[in-house]
């Protein structure tokens, strides 16, 4: 399912236009974006949880040349999927 179709099947379920069911949808991700940004974290009960996990330096080998090389630290987005939602799997 990509972005329109899931702000169709928002429309149909909520009773929306199309259009106020996309700036919902829209507002919904920029609202946790900038909780991931502040390093927040965003749990939707039974659905799950957004967090910001942090991936530390480490060494890693390009396989083209076999050189090693240095992988610099970095944060990354992570979801855990709750209980409602793996039930529903």
């Amino acid at each position: 399912m990509n972005k329109s179709e899931l702000v169709d099947k928002i429309s149909a379920i909520a009773g929306l236009t199309k259009a106020d069911s996309k700036k919902a949808l829209d507002a919904t991700l920029v609202a946790i974006k900038e909780a991931l940004a502040a390093n927040d974290k965003v749990a939707l009960v039974g659905f799950g949880t957004f967090s910001v996990n942090e991936r530390p330096a480490r060494e890693g080998i390009n396989p083209a040349t076999k050189e090693k090389i240095q992988i610099e630290a970095k944060k990354v987005a992570k979801f855990k999927a709750g209980a409602e939602l793996n039930g529903a799997l």
